[in-house]
């Protein structure tokens, strides 16, 4: 599981012209699920974002996590963050989970960030097509690999 988090001013996702979800200052959040991830996956990766220390504190020094900021938290599911690009020019998603895999896997990744935050993240719709309006804050933007943790 990956996932990619962006330290946002505010972040709108609109699916067919129709605004879906908004939030204001606090972290936008990708995730990509593979075929592997587990609900430890989910768990590591959700108690990691909730905590990361990417706001800044009095000093200017990024040392507050967007629950200490009382942040707000979109997440949105993105296949393409497992996208294979070492041959061609093509990229390839074969390491992409299919949704009766990956959908269930989201949104127990929002069922988690949830529970740990006390509050109701913004989404998506699970498959569309959606447009992600940000503004990006930093700019600060962090990938992180389940698959990467030791």
């Amino acid at each position: 599981m990956k996932i990619l988090i962006q330290r946002v001013k505010h972040s709108k996702c609109t699916v067919d012209g129709k605004e879906i979800s908004k939030i204001g200052q606090g972290v936008l959040v990708f995730v990509g699920i593979t075929n592997d991830d587990t609900t430890e996956d989910i768990e590591w990766l959700a108690n990691k974002m909730v905590n990361l220390r990417i706001f800044n504190d009095e000093e200017g020094v990024m040392n507050k996590s967007c629950v200490e900021i009382d942040g707000e938290i979109m997440i949105i599911s993105q296949f393409t963050l497992h996208a294979r690009t070492k041959k061609g020019n093509r990229p390839s998603y074969v390491d992409a989970a299919k949704p009766e895999i990956s959908e269930p896997l989201y949104n127990k990744f929002i069922e988690t960030v949830n529970s740990l935050t006390g509050k109701t993240s913004a989404t998506g719709i699970f498959g569309a097509d959606m447009k992600i309006e940000l503004l990006n804050d930093g700019p600060v933007t962090i990938i992180i690999d389940s698959k990467n943790r030791i």
